[in-house]
């Protein structure tokens, strides 16, 4: 288990880049091979085109991938990340993982985003690049769940040391949602325990993250494993509802539907009273019992209770 300390991530024997073989083979060069050779995805180099220094390569990559220019952006970012920077190792890790502007390359992404998790230095590390490295300790713990197929195994207990890493030192709200998802399955050497998952389903639902708030919604609603706290977990799954729309977060959507329906009326227009203290008077209205609307001036939501005995009314 993560400690805290930094000594752990620099472990070269676990999961890194002899374990990916040839396929993360990568040099730094000083200067870009310009005799029509490929990037490591594959893509062809403009020939011509040369950058000054990896900073002026990691400008030129951003501009060119905002314009929509996929291989001249990944040619210039390839350089730049070469080059040490940190922001274009990122953007490549997420190209890669998203596979829309380039074929999808899992083994390159977790190339890009161990490269960041190994090179963090808590002292030397640039406060603006915090962001970046945050998510790259976290798309490395998803990697280490499910593993690159023929090139990394799943090493669930990794995935905990970057949960926890991304989750206590940059308070990421992806880290702590995924750290409680791992106390409620109970793996990667975890325990299972609900109520450590909803404390830190807490703090990322405080920071906006929608399934997080609509997990600790419904534990919240149905009292599982926590005291029931039934039109908390409402109001919690409803602004979950409101703001999801991807298609990932269909599972939200249906969640609100199971849990408003088993609703009583007072927890709905308790739940409504909450948004509306809020200011979510919107909101409200669609969760209170259409005779009862939100009134103009509503206590807010007691204080989070997550001690005592589960199943508790509220």
């Amino acid at each position: 288990m993560f400690a805290g300390s930094l000594a752990g991530l620099n472990v070269s024997a676990r999961l890194r880049f002899a374990v990916l073989g040839a396929a993360l083979a990568f040099t730094v060069a000083p200067a870009l091979a310009l005799d029509g050779s490929t990037t490591p995805s594959g893509q062809k180099i403009t020939p011509g085109r040369t950058f000054k220094s990896a900073r002026e390569a990691l400008r030129i990559g951003v501009d060119d991938l905002n314009a929509g220019n996929a291989q001249s952006s990944v040619q210039a970012l390839t350089y730049a990340a070469e080059g040490g920077e940190t922001l274009a190792q990122w953007k490549l890790g997420s190209i890669y993982a998203a596979g829309e502007l380039v074929p999808r390359n899992d083994v390159l992404a977790y190339k890009y985003f161990e490269q960041l998790v190994d090179n963090y230095n808590e002292e030397e590390t640039d406060q603006r690049s915090l962001t970046a490295i945050s998510n790259a300790f976290v798309q490395v713990g998803l990697y280490c769940l499910s593993g690159v197929s023929g090139s990394l195994k799943a090493d669930p207990e990794r995935a905990v040391e970057m949960f926890e890493m991304a989750a206590t030192r940059f308070g990421d709200a992806d880290a702590e949602y995924h750290l409680a998802r791992m106390f409620i399955d109970g793996v990667g050497g975890l325990e299972k325990d609900r109520l450590r998952a909803a404390k830190w389903l807490g703090l990322a639902a405080e920071k906006g993250h929608r399934g997080a708030q609509a997990l600790l919604g419904h534990m919240l609603f149905r009292g599982d494993g926590v005291p029931r706290q039934a039109a908390r977990g409402l109001m919690l799954l409803t602004i979950a509802n409101v703001y999801a729309k991807t298609g990932k977060e269909a599972w939200i959507h249906d969640l609100h539907a199971k849990d408003l329906g088993a609703a009583s009326e007072n927890d709905r227009n308790a739940a409504a009273a909450y948004l509306s203290a809020r200011g979510k008077r919107e909101i409200a209205a669609a969760v209170a019992v259409p005779a009862h609307a939100a009134p103009a001036a509503a206590a807010a939501a007691p204080p989070l209770q997550l001690t005592g005995a589960a199943g508790a009314q509220q």
